[in-house]
């Protein structure tokens, strides 16, 4: 996997430098992100995360460019885990525990610009992604029996993430720049089953998938 990560970014950074003789600019970006999971049966809660990386852009001409990014982003969500044990002091010994995920991606998107007036763009285009951190932080039970935990999730969760970006950016001058964007995860997070409890099956059963809303600020030289 790591492999793979490299050398892919090498390949974006070898067709970049290609291109540098012709309309290019390239700098770094920084942003933060409001993460979440969608699809079937899911219920949960989003929080708000971090991403940078590297943003590169080539001009075709004054309306269409392409920009290919090179990003960390730190992903995730939080669910609250249905509980059942007969000792426990509630109604039908249920209980909830909260569990907060963070699942960390390095995203390669690479968004088709069409720029309706020479400072504001519109941005559409793919994007692929690969896990590069999975845990889950479990935490206590309303009485305070159960202990807090962290647990991996690396076999529980698939290691490449599609999805399809939508969004702005302003350019306040040649160099700085502000972005709005929505991916949407197009593929499976987990892999079937994540966690069982007695009584029921936890939602990362059903089809759960990222979503990510992002400000960021960057600049270009």
């Amino acid at each position: 996997m790591k492999k793979t990560i490299i050398t892919l970014v090498c390949l974006l950074l070898a067709s970049s430098a290609a291109m540098a003789q012709k309309t290019f600019s390239f700098g770094p970006k920084i942003g933060v992100d409001y993460t979440h999971y969608w699809g079937k049966h899911t219920s949960h809660g989003g929080k708000l995360n971090y991403q940078a990386g590297l943003q590169m852009e080539y001009r075709f001409n004054g309306k269409f460019a392409l920009a290919p990014e090179v990003v960390f982003a730190a992903q995730g969500g939080k669910y609250d885990f249905v509980n059942y044990d007969k000792t426990y002091p509630s109604q039908y010994g249920r209980y909830t525990r909260p569990a907060n995920y963070h699942i960390n991606y390095i995203n390669l998107p690479v968004m088709f610009k069409y720029y309706m007036t020479p400072s504001l763009s519109i941005d559409f285009g793919p994007q692929v992604g690969f896990n590069v951190y999975h845990k889950v932080t479990i935490g206590q039970d309303p009485e305070g029996k159960v202990a807090k935990e962290t647990m991996s999730l690396k076999e529980s969760t698939h290691d490449v993430d599609f999805g399809l970006g939508l969004g702005l950016t302003y350019n306040f001058s040649d160099h700085v720049f502000v972005q709005a964007r929505y991916t949407m995860g197009l593929t499976d997070v987990f892999k079937n089953i994540v966690f069982e409890t007695e009584g029921e099956t936890d939602f990362f059963k059903h089809h759960t998938k990222n979503g990510n809303a992002q400000i960021s600020f960057g600049y270009r030289f």
